[in-house]
């Protein structure tokens, strides 16, 4: 429920060649999945890429490499706090993360009624002389808000203006149908501003193979950004843990399997995107979507006066319905900050997160929010 980690195994395919990697004498190195995903004629080459041990790695190796104890990067607000419940997801993570090396996380504030999706204009309120970085995770965990390509270009160009980094988390991108998700990496760097000599100046994507591809046990990530950023990244990875696993690595390499995950991936987003539309048809029309994708919707009850958390804790005892509160989500202290921005802390704490239910053709999906408790 927490985690919206595949609880199935991988494709047939892909065991056969992790099985056959794992005693391969060959030596691993570039993986061109991005290309399937990006475009053939992406501005990505061999030199921008790092291969880390699960997109986790990924996140804590950059940062270490952007900020210094004191310094601010800002997260997107709801984000995870556990309360001794709910598992790590990747904005809780990234804050845990920022909080072990010293660096403040800031919360920047999302709007229910715009979907939960960042501002810019809020963002660039709150950039200073210490921010270092945005941190942005599209699709977003835990609601589910799938960033569009034009406001991911937006926050490039904001940062840019800044001087400061974009690290864009796109661990959930292939649990949605809209390819690519942005033009980032394009030739002609539509993506960014044209002032731009290049997406190097500025932006980082991380992504996690673990994912996409159902092994999260094998922990494989990436970080695709600047040659010279990389050379710090690989340094500092050689203090954490020198060596991404092997046979994950190879066996996406192998001769023509890549298109036939792709086609699997894609066919497991359109389930995806039908569990979605009929959840959306049958949520009773008193419950309001802010936002969903992935296994999960994040809703926002009908009950005024009663707390999510409450509601969730009484759907767990009296139907056996396991739902996540908005109070997982963020900071007790949020309310002065929600009504500035003109939100009712007692509005924001109805929303809760349900995972969207399985249909009958879903023979190849697992159960929504199923998995093991192993991240990215």
């Amino acid at each position: 429920m927490s985690q919206g980690i595949p609880g199935t195994p991988p494709f047939k395919v892909l065991l056969e060649a992790l099985s056959h990697s794992s005693s391969s004498p060959g030596s691993s190195g570039y993986c061109h999945e991005m290309k399937t995903v990006y475009g053939q004629e992406m501005d990505v080459t061999q030199d921008d890429i790092a291969i880390t041990a699960g997109c986790n790695m990924a996140f804590v190796a950059t940062v270490m490499c952007l900020a210094d104890p004191g310094d601010e990067i800002i997260l997107p607000l709801p984000w995870c706090f556990t309360h001794g419940v709910c598992s790590p997801l990747p904005d809780h993570l990234h804050r845990m993360s920022l909080n072990l090396l010293g660096i403040k996380p800031v919360p920047l504030y999302t709007r229910a009624n715009e979907g939960f999706l960042p501002s810019t204009s809020d963002c660039e309120k709150l950039i200073n002389s210490r921010t270092k970085a945005i941190a942005l995770v599209t699709p977003n965990n835990p609601v589910r808000a799938i960033y569009s390509s034009d406001l991911i270009s937006k926050f490039a160009e904001l940062a840019q203006k800044h001087k400061i980094a974009l690290v864009l988390d796109e661990t959930y991108r292939d649990f949605v149908d809209a390819m690519p998700p942005h033009t980032l990496f394009a030739p002609s760097q539509t993506g960014v501003s044209k002032s731009s000599s290049s997406w190097r100046s500025n932006i980082i994507h991380l992504f996690s193979f673990s994912k996409s591809y159902c092994f999260p046990g094998h922990r494989l990530g990436l970080i695709a950004a600047s040659p010279d950023l990389l050379k710090h990244v690989t340094t500092t990875l050689d203090c954490l843990q020198i060596c991404a696993p092997r046979p994950p690595q190879l066996a996406l390499a192998s001769p023509g399997l890549l298109p036939m995950l792709r086609q699997s991936i894609q066919a497991s987003a359109q389930s995806l995107k039908i569990r979605h539309d009929i959840f959306r048809t049958h949520l009773p029309p008193d419950w309001t979507i802010g936002s969903q994708g992935g296994y999960f919707a994040f809703v926002k009850h009908p009950f005024v006066g009663i707390p999510a958390i409450t509601l969730c804790q009484r759907l767990a005892e009296e139907l056996g319905v396991l739902a996540l509160p908005m109070q997982f989500f963020c900071d007790d202290s949020a309310g002065s900050d929600l009504e500035s921005l003109g939100q009712s802390k007692t509005d924001w704490e109805r929303w809760i997160r349900l995972s969207v239910p399985r249909t009958s053709g879903d023979r190849d999906l697992p159960p929504s929010g199923d998995g093991s408790n192993d991240t990215g």
